[in-house]
Order: C-alpha cells, then structure tokens, then sequence
C-alpha cells in the first residue's frame, strides 16, 4: 500500500492511495456495504463487514459502528495479513497519548476509535488531531469514522483528515433526516424537497413518504457530491472560503475554527502557500485568523521597513481593484502625489480590513493582492481592534516627521488619537474634487519642507523594503548594495554591475532570482534545499533526492538547491521545507536556473 499527496492546500491534501491494484483519491468516502445497508454503485471503497449491526440507531454511534471489525476494510491481503505487515493503526483518544513513537509507526493509515465522542470535545478534539498529524507527519492517512457529515467535510479536511465513511449517512437516515450541505432537514418537517437526485426525483411534494432506503440514497448522494465539492475546493485553493460559508450554519464547527486558528498558527502557517493567485473571500470574523493574514502582518511589523528615502507618511483607503494602483481612486490619489513636486518624500500606507495595513510597495504581495471584503462604511469592533494595534505596532518602528490622513470619517475617528497631531486632507469622501483639491494643496506644502528625492533612489529603496519582507532584512541588503531597479512597474529588475539578479512580476508577487542572484541568498545560509551527493539535477527537484532543508520555506518561496556545499541551481518550493525532507514522493522544488 502506498500513499502520496498530488495536491495541498493549507493542512488539506488531494492525495492518491494505491492497493490491490487500485487507486483510491483522497479525501474519500469509505461506504458500508452490508445485506442490510448496500453501498451506492458510485462508491469508490468500501467497508465489507456483514456482522455491522445498527439496532435502534441514534445519532449517538455505538463502538460497533465507529471502527467495526476494521479487517472489513479489506485494505490488506491474506498473505500481508500474515506477514504482519500492518497498513493500519487504531488510536484511543481514551487509552493513549500521542508520543514520539508513532514516528517509527509504518501504518498508512491511522484510524481515530471513539471519534463521534471525541468530536464532541472541541479542544480536545483539536489538540488531539493536531498532535496526531504533527507526530505521523505529512505521508500517512487519518481516518476519522463515523462524524462526517456534508456540513462538517470541508472543515475535517482543513485540519488534516483523509478519510470519512458513510456511517452519519446512515445512521440519519434511520432517524428520518435528509442530509444538506449547509443542515439537514426530518422529513415531516418540510414541504418540498431541495433535491433533485435520483432518490428525491419522484417525492418532490411528498418528503414524509419517503423510506428508509430512498432516505439514505439521497444521503449518500449528498456526502459524494460534498466530498467531491471538497476536493474540487483543494485544486482550485478555495477551500478556507468553503469552510468559512458551511460553518456559519453550526456553532460546534465555528468553536473548533476558531480554537484552532487562535492555538495553532503555527500549525497552520506552514502549511499554506507564501504566494497565491487564488482569491481571499473576507466575508466572516473568521477571515481575520486566516494564516496567510497573520502571516503579512506578522512580516509587516517584523521584517518589512519603510523606504529609508520617506519623510511624510499618507494614509489612503482601500480600493475594490488590485493592485490598488490600477484603480481609479488611487490613480486620482497618484495623480496629486506626483503633481506635489516632490512624491517621493512621501510614503503611502493603505488602511484596509482584513489585513490592517498594506505599504504600497506591497500591493503586488499575496495575500494583498488578490483579496475582497463586503464594503458597508461600517467597520466591526474586531476590525478597528486589528487595525488600531496594527498601526500602532508599524508606527513604533517606522517615524515620520508627519502623518497625512486622507481616510473617511468613520476610519478617522477610530485612528486619529493614535496619530500625534494628524493633517487631516480629506473633506468629505476621499475622492471628491474637494477632497482631492485639499490633498495637492497639503502635499505641495509639505513637499517644500525637504530636498528633492530622485526616482532612482526611491525605487531602490523600495525594492530593497519588497525584499526585506520576502526574505527578511539582512538577505536583503545583500541583494540590494550597490544595486539599481530598472524596467516599469510592476515588471522591475534588480541590476548590479549590469547583471540581473532578480526581477518582480505581477503574476508571482514576489522577486523571481537569477543564478547571480541566487548566489546572494546562498550566502545567507536561509532558504536552501540541499540535495543528495549522488543526485543529478536535470530538471526539478524531486524530494526522494532532498537530503536537508531550511525548514522556514514555504510553498511559493524562493529557494537555492546546494549539493556538497555548493550551489546548483534556483527555483520555487513546491512542499515547506518539514514536507521536503520527510515526503519520498512528489516534486519539491520547480527549478528556475540551474549551474
């Protein structure tokens, strides 16, 4: 039996579980198939033990139900059986506790017993979870029976779970309820049914003549489609704004999201791309924890600073349109910016939710550059909360010799008293003729008050601030002394002595290096993916050939490959750098350059 994960999307992995000739993709259903309870003709894997009895169900599982006779799965042969070759492990939340041991533990899949009470136990149940995949790393399968449900597979499979089984659908269909991704329903409770799968086709108007079998056909139906849905969400990264939609309709699930976003960043963190296309739907409370949030602000206040060349801070509001640049409002912003006679004396800072502050040089960075929010002029406690210590935190370490708040009034007035005595530009709204007249007005005057800062050396100093957030601050100076930007924004290269180092792009969001530039991130003893002595780089990097890793990468992060103490080529991690080194499948790094 082997297992190898094909696509990730934060701890949720598309994954492929090969045995018996057969390939089973994951996350997945594992349906009863009994005399009493006959699986679906779509089923992909199944639980074949005739001896699973359900007298008078509940929705409470009984211990029968929740793991029965697990050589019923038939993941393993007779001959294997005999061998002793164990493709399985069931772990008792109630017996045992997660140790180093499992490390060493050559079971594929690990199955949790007495998961519905577990379940019940929302720390609990995430900190066990949590240890469980920490200890057994990132190429074993958690199965999770008898609890998953359409409106809970989204989130199981966030945290981390591989396998469900059809128990839930079942064991409802006894109780009379018809499973909904967002609820579910008895049926003497509704008048029409919101289904037209083949088992509801012909009870449109009827729900409560509905038998148990054509019950717990529409439930299976539902579950397969859920699943499928889930992984449809993991290939297209949308799978946090999947999870943020369903547990809106249960208090239980929306208790664990939040548990685990507040306890395990860290957890998290790693796991979630440091670059994205994929859009950020800020639409809940819950948005405000995601990782890749806390994570551009965390590098915000502690690696990022602000162009050294900038002397008077400006304080704009968001736009709809990314990068904000491309909008209209700033363009119109830009406009008076460049009309002051000395623009680059001042640096913009966009006051926005749910990221808190965006420099404009960031804009092009992911999660800044591909997100939307539901704009009401109303801003949440939570938000001004964020927002009021976020700027306060960037102010301790950023000085200016004055702050410009051409905001909104309702941002004003929960910002102004952080701000020692504030110029406020805007009259109305900031786009209005009046609004704008003010501003050039305010700009011009305080543009007088310093000496002229050409183009060059700003641009400069702000690739060097790019920099300083995707590798931190000491990768780069090294990359920017005696550097120079050419080229037109957002496309912009690094050159020093006429030779490219590195180039930003609209697309990526982050600086893309060359060979030379490689050579200055090798020198700074981060970011490195070592390869095998005997490994020949030909193409990418595959990690059965990853002998050690900086374990700070993330996906999307540029990497350097060193083989014995040199380097051999540059390119974009594919797996953090933990995957890396304990993956023995899959492609690690996506070479660029290569020696």
């Amino acid at each position: 039996m082997n297992f190898n994960v094909k696509h990730r999307d934060g701890p949720a992995r598309i994954g492929e579980l090969s045995f018996k000739n057969k390939k089973i993709i994951t996350p997945n259903l594992i349906f009863v198939n009994t005399k009493r309870f006959k699986a679906p003709q779509f089923a992909d894997f199944l639980i074949t033990n005739n001896d699973l009895k359900t007298t008078k169900p509940t929705l409470r599982f009984t211990e029968s139900l929740t793991y029965a006779n697990i050589k019923g799965l038939d993941l393993f042969s007779k001959k294997e059986d005999k061998k002793k070759k164990n493709n399985y492990s069931i772990i008792n939340p109630n017996q045992e506790l997660i140790t180093d041991k499992l490390k060493n533990d050559p079971s594929i899949i690990f199955i949790i017993a007495n998961a519905s009470q577990l379940f019940q136990q929302p720390k609990k149940f995430v900190d066990f979870i949590i240890s469980l995949r920490e200890k057994i790393g990132y190429q074993k399968i958690i199965y999770l029976p008898a609890i998953g449900n359409p409106n809970n597979f989204a989130f199981l499979t966030y945290l981390g779970i591989d396998l469900f089984d059809s128990s839930y659908a079942i064991v409802a269909a006894r109780n009379k309820m018809l499973l909904l991704p967002e609820n579910q329903y008895h049926i003497n409770n509704i008048k029409e049914l919101p289904c037209s799968c083949p088992s509801c086709s012909s009870f449109k108007d009827k729900p409560s003549e509905m038998s148990f079998e054509i019950i717990v056909n529409h439930n299976y139906h539902v579950i397969f489609n859920e699943i499928k849905n889930v992984r449809n969400a993991i290939s297209c990264g949308f799978l946090r704004n999947l999870i943020e939609t369903r547990i809106k309709s249960s208090a239980h699930l929306t208790t664990i999201l939040r548990y685990l976003d507040r306890n395990y960043y860290n957890f998290l963190e790693k796991r979630t791309p440091a670059t994205s296309k994929k859009m950020v739907l800020a639409t809940t409370k819950e948005s405000l924890f995601r990782p890749e949030i806390k994570r551009f602000q965390n590098r915000l206040i502690y690696r990022y600073k602000k162009p050294e060349s900038s002397k008077v801070l400006l304080l704009l509001p968001c736009s709809a349109k990314k990068p904000y640049s491309f909008s209209k409002s700033h363009k119109l912003f830009r406009e008076q910016l460049f009309s002051s006679g000395n623009a680059f004396v001042f640096h913009e800072l966009i006051i926005t939710s749910p990221l808190g502050l965006v420099p404009r040089e960031l804009e092009l960075v992911y999660p800044a550059s591909n997100y939307d929010i539901p704009v009401t002029g109303v801003w949440d406690e939570d938000e001004k909360k964020m927002i009021r210590s976020l700027l306060k935190e960037y102010l301790k370490k950023n000085s200016y010799d004055k702050i410009i708040m051409h905001l909104p009034r309702e941002i004003n007035e929960f910002l102004n008293d952080l701000i020692k005595e504030p110029v406020i530009s805007c009259i109305d709204h900031p786009t209005s003729e009046k609004s704008l007249t003010n501003l050039l007005k305010i700009l011009k005057k305080k543009a007088e008050l310093y000496d002229k800062i050409r183009n060059q050396i700003r641009t400069r100093d702000e690739m060097e601030c790019f920099a300083s957030y995707q590798f931190g601050r000491k990768i780069a100076k090294g990359l920017m002394k005696k550097s120079i930007v050419k080229g037109k924004y957002p496309y912009q290269k690094i050159i020093q002595n006429n030779i490219q180092l590195g180039m930003t792009t609209l697309e990526r969001g982050f600086i893309s290096l060359t060979i030379q530039g490689a050579e200055k991130l090798f020198k700074s003893e981060e970011y490195w993916v070592e390869i095998y002595d005997d490994f020949k780089l030909k193409g990418s990097v595959f990690s059965p050939g990853v002998k050690n890793t900086d374990e700070q990468i993330r996906i999307g992060d540029e990497v350097v490959v060193i083989q014995k103490g040199k380097l051999q080529g540059v390119g974009v991690a594919l797996m953090n750098g933990e995957e890396m080194k304990q993956s023995n499948h899959g492609e690690a790094v996506k070479i660029r350059h290569k020696i």
